[in-house]
């Protein structure tokens, strides 16, 4: 019992250090009104039955700017009213365009099919691909190529800050920034050159359009579910230089309205972001819940007395890291690290019955 004790001890100071670092270490994109002389950017974005999401989007995205040359909108099949919306912008702005498929090729999953079908139409010497549910202040785009040219970059992401409005949002969508930032030193994605120390989110993605035409990385991993890090590691592994960033107020979105929703999104994910590995989740999920416990029987109750302090700085510094609210962390704690352990197993049933579903459609 003391050894795994020291164990659990270790761990969680390990864990207080990342998410302290990525803390007091955490890159910002100093935000510029400023055009960037004779770059285009060409921002993409995929929709499948955004009807409730893309006039937001679209909205924030409209205005002068030199810089941004179009706005392209994959349409995958909606069935609700995302065509119309769209048209609507159309018809006030010239910049934007529509884009309709006809069927999903075999092989391919929807969002992967729309990526690389926008990138083949856009005529930018940037591609930014967004999600359709992403809320941004219009300055981010000109400021996000201007960080991304002053870093050398090849690609950027940005994990966008989350808006949670019901407590089924704020027991379950935090634990995504909670893995990535307690694991993982986000400074260290930028300048080390390892493809296991790798991160990004689809919702932001910016590419060098030169580069990412000569290696065309959504064709390349067209059937993956979690082709936003397959891709950062692929750039990794070409010793190309990618950034992931966390934490900009500028760039927003609410993943998921309620708590099944969430459950649902996440257990297509959840265990790539241990390496793909059920067997590491389980047992991150094991000692962030319940390692408490070790260390109480080990050491008695000054020791826990200290782990739990230590576990408190931890949900503290990921949160300031994240841009997220400290007290809804500390007082749904519980309840996201029982959410964490429901994504995992949901994730395994998942598996073993090859049953992901999202918007209506097998992935």
């Amino acid at each position: 019992m003391i050894y795994l004790a020291w164990v659990v001890f270790g761990f969680t100071f390990f864990q207080l250090c990342i998410a302290g670092l990525n803390y007091f270490f955490r890159e910002k994109i100093p935000i510029s009104t400023n055009r960037i002389s004779d770059e285009k950017i060409s921002v993409l974005i995929p929709a499948r039955n955004e009807e409730q999401h893309i006039g937001n989007l679209l909205n924030d995205l409209s205005g002068e700017d030199d810089n941004i040359l179009e706005i392209i909108v994959f349409d995958d099949l909606s069935s609700d009213h995302t065509v119309e919306i769209v048209n609507q912008f159309i018809g006030t702005n010239e910049k934007i365009r529509l884009i309709r498929s006809t069927h999903l090729p075999a092989g391919w999953l929807g969002k992967n099919f729309a990526c690389y079908s926008l990138a083949n139409a856009a005529k930018g010497n940037y591609f930014l691909f967004l999600d359709a549910d992403v809320r941004m202040e219009k300055e981010i785009v000109v400021s996000s190529v201007k960080f991304f040219k002053q870093k050398s970059l090849h690609l950027l992401s940005i994990f966008p800050t989350q808006l949670m409005m019901t407590k089924g949002e704020k027991m379950t969508v935090p634990n995504m920034n909670y893995i990535l930032l307690t694991l993982l030193l986000l400074p260290l994605v930028r300048k080390l050159s390892f493809p296991s120390i790798s991160a990004a989110n689809g919702q932001f993605m910016l590419f060098d359009a030169d580069t990412y035409k000569k290696f065309q990385p959504h064709e390349k991993f067209k059937d993956k579910r979690v082709e936003d890090i397959e891709i950062a590691r692929f750039y990794k592994k070409l010793k190309l230089k990618i950034a992931c960033l966390t934490g900009i107020k500028q760039v927003r979105c609410r993943m998921y309205e309620n708590f099944a929703e969430a459950v649902n999104g996440f257990s297509k994910n959840v265990i790539h972001f241990f390496g793909n590995s059920f067997l590491i989740a389980v047992l991150f999920w094991i000692v962030t819940t319940f390692g408490w416990l070790a260390v109480w029987l080990a050491f008695g109750l000054p020791t826990l007395a200290v782990y739990l302090l230590a576990v408190v700085c931890i949900r503290i510094f990921f949160s300031l890291a994240s841009n997220q609210s400290i007290l809804d962390n500390l007082i749904f704690f519980i309840p996201q690290q029982f959410s964490l352990g429901i994504f995992i197993y949901q994730a395994l049933i998942n598996r073993s019955k090859n049953q992901y579903l999202w918007k209506g459609r097998k992935v």
